[in-house]
């Protein structure tokens, strides 16, 4: 049996979006800005994705910005509204347990004259709300804040957030990663006070290489690619239409059956966590104690559906990887991202885990292709696995 446990590095498209992709790239390949026929059949893709997208999140067609993925909409978020509203100040607040997407540009900002803030969070991944408001200044431009955490699958509640921040600064200006939450939540940023919202294609059974930025036309943001002035001229280059049609087909599929669905994820979780937690030296991270003591599901849904990450102490994570992906379980030992820097994990270490947990901890993240029969699989070869290696680790030592 192969069994994909690794949905939050990347998901299978379903078949709708493969075959909207094929007929784009066969059928209606044309450049959308030309003015025959065939430009304006690719013409159509371009504003039919962006009209699925903006109606499940409640805003405007002109306020989604297709980009080459999540990376690029939040490098565009921050970076762009930054230099457009550096007038109106230069300090910008973000949290301990961002993706690389956001903590770089950060990083680049803060080395052209920006002043960055970093916001605290409890062992739990979620944000200590009073030491956030307390870095609030007269010059903070812009908060960004990820709706859930890729690691560990911590939620933070973004609308109470949004409130609470412009309560106390009325023009702050709000970016919301929603990479990981897009498509597990309902949002809608004009309710919530989401000023900029970014997304990923390939994290929703979409196509790799799109995503998009939801702008909110109250915010001022310039262009940090330059050509053609497509797209507003705020993202020159010819649109890659194909993919943009994958995503829009992505995105009509996430709400069929929607509750249902989710409904379904949480208690594939519920499963899983009951399960493993009773193994010696199992330790399920990014839950309060509240939820680790019984997982019931008023409790289990404070987090994310699809997300769980354990550690297996005295197993080393790669060594365990491997060792699942023989009996065909594909897990990962971490942020997709960063796999291939093998430095700590920012999340991990935000939320205090020692270091030998760090090298023992797994993520298992699923989509709603998943089953019980892999859950119950997946469940059956840990259990058999994981003494199996304890003891292969004690004999080494």
């Amino acid at each position: 049996m192969e069994v994909y446990l690794d949905n939050s590095a990347t998901t299978k498209v379903t078949e709708g979006v493969r075959d909207k992709m094929i007929k784009a790239l066969y059928e209606d390949y044309g450049n959308p800005s030309s003015m025959h026929r065939l430009g304006m059949k690719a013409e159509q893709y371009l504003k039919e994705a962006a009209a699925i997208i903006a109606s499940s999140l409640k805003v405007e067609p002109k306020e989604i910005i297709f980009t080459s993925g999540g990376t690029e909409a939040n490098n565009l978020a921050l970076i762009g509204t930054a230099l457009a509203n550096k007038r109106r100040g230069n300090h910008i607040i973000t949290t301990r347990i961002e993706h690389p997407s956001v903590h770089q540009p950060l990083v680049f900002l803060e080395e052209n004259g920006f002043e960055i803030s970093f916001a605290p969070v409890d062992a739990t991944g979620k944000l200590i709300k009073e030491k956030l408001f307390e870095l609030i200044k007269e010059n903070t431009l812009m908060i960004s804040i990820m709706y859930v955490n890729n690691e560990i699958g911590s939620v933070q509640d973004i609308a109470n957030l949004a409130m609470e921040l412009k309560n106390r600064k009325k023009d702050l200006i709000f970016h919301v990663d929603a990479v990981q939450a897009f498509g597990k939540y309902r949002i809608y940023p004009k309710r919530e006070g989401i000023d900029l919202l970014s997304f990923s294609g390939h994290k929703i059974h979409g196509p790799k290489g799109i995503g998009a930025l939801y702008v909110s036309d109250k915010v001022k943001i310039n262009p940090t690619m330059f050509g053609g002035g497509h797209q507003r001229g705020l993202r020159s280059g010819t649109e890659n239409i194909p993919a943009i049609a994958g995503l829009g087909q992505a995105v009509a599929e996430l709400y069929i059956d929607y509750d249902a669905k989710m409904a379904r994820l949480y208690k594939l979780k519920q499963r899983f966590l009951q399960e493993v937690s009773k193994l010696e030296s199992v330790t399920v991270n990014g839950m309060s104690k509240e939820c680790t003591d019984e997982f019931e599901m008023e409790q289990l849904v404070k987090t994310a559906p699809h997300i769980m990450n354990v550690s297996f102490q005295g197993v080393r994570s790669e060594v365990f990887l491997h060792a699942l992906e023989d009996k065909g379980i594909y897990v990962s030992s971490g942020s997709a991202c960063s796999s291939h820097h093998p430095t700590p994990s920012v999340t991990l270490t935000a939320i205090g885990m020692p270091k030998d947990l760090m090298d023992s901890t797994l993520r298992f993240s699923m989509s709603e292709m998943n089953t019980e029969e892999e859950i119950e699989y997946t469940l059956e070869q840990i259990k058999e696995i994981l003494p199996q290696l304890r003891r292969y680790t004690r004999k080494k030592k």
